[in-house]
């Protein structure tokens, strides 16, 4: 069990969820043994591939083991979130708009999905557009992520930690929008 950014960075996406209000029944997608928030969501759902992982994670009052690369389709209801979050885990999907298509479905209007990402990957499992490109080119390449989807309004990216040492993390998020934006 490691963690994938460093304390800096970490508490940049702990203070984004606060900002955001991040605060309801919440699905961590791609989620682990931690998750970053500041304070716990009344209700945090956690779906990631491994399970001691995801029953070591207090901060989840429930988990769903489940592989997104497998299949992209999130075996949970229509609207059963208020939020979702994915934590440093974008740049491993192979169907991200798929995935992002089935976050919409799962959130409830107004939901909102909060992506973070640092330059940092474990290059044998991001995909080979994510190795070559900038730190630019993925807050582009999520924000097309959520406009292919079809369910999102428009997204806003930025840069959460000033540069410097230590790992940058960058977010992007959209609400749930009509569909075509």
């Amino acid at each position: 069990m490691v963690t994938h950014i460093d304390d800096r960075a970490i508490a940049a996406v702990g203070a984004l969820y606060s900002e955001l209000g991040i605060d309801g029944e919440v699905l961590d997608l791609m989620s682990s043994w931690v998750s970053h928030f500041e304070r716990p969501p009344r209700r945090l759902i956690g779906l990631g591939m491994n399970s001691a992982e995801l029953l070591a994670n207090r901060a989840l009052a429930g988990h769903v083991v489940h592989d997104l690369n497998a299949d992209p389709a999130l075996p949970l209801p229509d609207g059963c979130f208020d939020d979702a979050v994915c934590c440093a885990s974008v740049d491993y999907l192979v169907e991200p708009v798929a995935v992002f298509r089935e976050v919409a479905r799962v959130l409830r209007p107004g939901g909102r999905f909060a992506v973070t990402f640092s330059d940092r990957c474990f290059p044998t499992k991001a995909i080979h557009g994510w190795l070559t490109s900038d730190d630019d080119e993925h807050i582009a390449i999520v924000s097309r992520y959520f406009a292919l989807s079809g369910g999102f309004g428009p997204a806003t990216a930025a840069l959460r930690t000033p540069t410097g040492r230590g790992d940058p993390l960058y977010a992007v998020w959209a609400e749930v929008g009509t569909i075509g934006g």
